[in-house]
């Protein structure tokens, strides 16, 4: 049982990292990172949110590509995005998941 007084604290954290969170949510959405497979031949841009902003080609470097070859880079650089977008996401969220453990109960 809470002691008269603790519950406000614990509230007051809790909204606290509630609003931290909002606004790494926000900063996420701003973040971007480029994925990229054969040599520059396809990138993808994607937020740190892990949305998809946008794909090229660079049109030099896939004209005699077949295509099984340049479906192959599509996936890589999907990937290469993913994996780019998660560490950003881990930088900006992961600091407020270890503060979970700071709540007192």
């Amino acid at each position: 049982m809470m002691k008269n007084g603790q519950g406000g604290g614990m509230m007051k954290q809790v909204m606290q990292m509630q609003k931290q969170l909002k606004q790494a949510q926000k900063d996420l959405e701003r973040e971007t990172v480029i994925g990229s497979a054969g040599d520059g031949a396809v990138l993808v841009k994607m937020s740190g949110s892990q949305k998809c902003l946008g794909v090229k080609l660079d049109k030099d470097k896939i004209s005699d590509v077949p295509v099984e070859k340049l479906e192959k880079y599509f996936e890589e650089s999907i990937k290469d995005a993913l994996e780019k977008s998660r560490k950003v996401m881990a930088e900006k969220i992961g600091p407020l998941s270890g503060g979970l453990g700071g709540l007192k109960f």
